[in-house]
């Protein structure tokens, strides 16, 4: 096992830490892009690469940060109160240290941020129309909006009022073409909270143009995707991969994980998956998982799409136990990325011609 522990700044006073099994680092070693994992319940943004030589792990801080979209160079990031747009900036991140250059090969910078307020917002995605976010304060799927807190676009047709009730606990997006198709929800219910008496068995997947359950009985569902032809789900209670052939309604379990599943990414034949411990019973009790496996783990797998097979883990083992969002950023191997709290941001200019980090060191002094 190659361990690497981080500890984060000072003033949070919590340490990190996480193994990587010689599966995952051979896989990662010779991906071709890097790992973004969101985790709320430690308020970070990690950002998993390769140097050429070793796994390296780069985290920052954000409050709540939940779903996360990847679109060519852009982010998008879904925190506790606001929405963040982030965009790669590799000229400059050559340059940010000035010391060791090339480290880096990739910068994301904040470039606009919503505020949205509260929306508990989950899973959100690019799309032909712009961002999509799975607002599941409201039971809808929403837009983005320079004047108001999120514009209603879509909810089910078993929710009879768009009102700040949770009342299915909506939380997942797969779009197809640039379009929403598929969303998962705890319940197909219409009170407050209501999806909370079953959510063992009463996840549902609904497909969005025609406003049908096409998949009911499911563990807490979360993180539908659309891949190679088919829709990827996790059935998160049971520790589940699931694959589904909407056609047909061929569904297939691909592998079991130890762990409740939060955040799926799909790519050529391997899947990234997110997996998380269980922290508060009152919720996540009495879910088929538990029975299941003794112990649950938090970190990331990598699974072989053909087979099921577990190829390899990161795992956490300090300071983390849930996660929410797995994504992979292809191409870049050697990430950074800056919060509001980092000086830089305020340093480095772009432009589409330009690019410019203006530093002590660059300024020229006055004669």
């Amino acid at each position: 096992m190659l361990a690497t522990s981080i500890t984060t700044t000072p003033e949070e006073n919590n340490l990190i830490e996480c193994d990587s099994d010689r599966g995952f680092i051979s896989w990662l070693s010779q991906a071709g892009g890097s790992v973004a994992i969101t985790t709320y319940q430690a308020g970070k943004l990690a950002l998993v690469g390769w140097n050429g030589e070793q796994i390296t792990m780069l985290l920052r801080q954000f409050s709540k940060p939940m779903g996360l979209a990847v679109h060519g160079s852009r982010l998008a990031l879904a925190s506790h109160h606001e929405v963040y747009l982030l965009a790669n900036a590799p000229t400059l991140a050559y340059e940010y240290l000035e010391d060791q250059p090339g480290r880096y090969d990739a910068l994301y910078l904040p470039r606009m941020t919503y505020f949205t307020g509260d929306l508990n917002i989950h899973d959100l995605e690019f799309g032909r129309e712009g961002l999509w976010i799975v607002n599941t304060r409201f039971s809808c799927l929403s837009a983005l909006s320079p004047d108001f807190s999120f514009v209603p676009r879509w909810h089910p047709k078993f929710i009879s009022q768009i009102v700040p009730e949770d009342r299915c606990h909506l939380n997942g997006l797969a779009m197809v073409d640039g379009k929403p198709k598929y969303v998962t929800a705890l319940g197909a219910t219409d009170t407050v909270g209501g999806w909370r008496t079953g959510k063992a068995n009463g996840g549902v997947v609904v497909e969005v143009e025609s406003n049908e359950i096409i998949v009911d009985g499911l563990s807490m569902p979360h993180s539908p995707i659309w891949h190679d032809g088919f829709l990827w789900l996790l059935n998160s209670g049971a520790g589940e991969v699931w694959r589904i052939h909407p056609e047909s309604g061929d569904k297939q379990v691909v592998c079991v994980l130890p762990g409740f599943l939060r955040g799926l990414c799909c790519f050529g034949y391997y899947a990234l998956v997110g997996l998380c411990q269980i922290r508060e019973r009152h919720i996540f009790g009495g879910l088929p998982i538990t029975q299941r496996f003794e112990q649950l783990l938090c970190g990331v797998a990598v699974v072989d799409l053909r087979n099921g097979q577990h190829i390899g883990m990161l795992k956490f083992t300090a300071g983390c136990q849930e996660l929410y969002d797995v994504q992979f950023l292809p191409g870049v191997l050697r990430p950074m990325v800056l919060n509001q709290q980092r000086k830089e941001i305020r340093q480095a200019f772009t432009a589409p011609e330009l690019n410019y980090w203006l530093r002590p060191s660059a300024v020229i002094p006055n004669d």
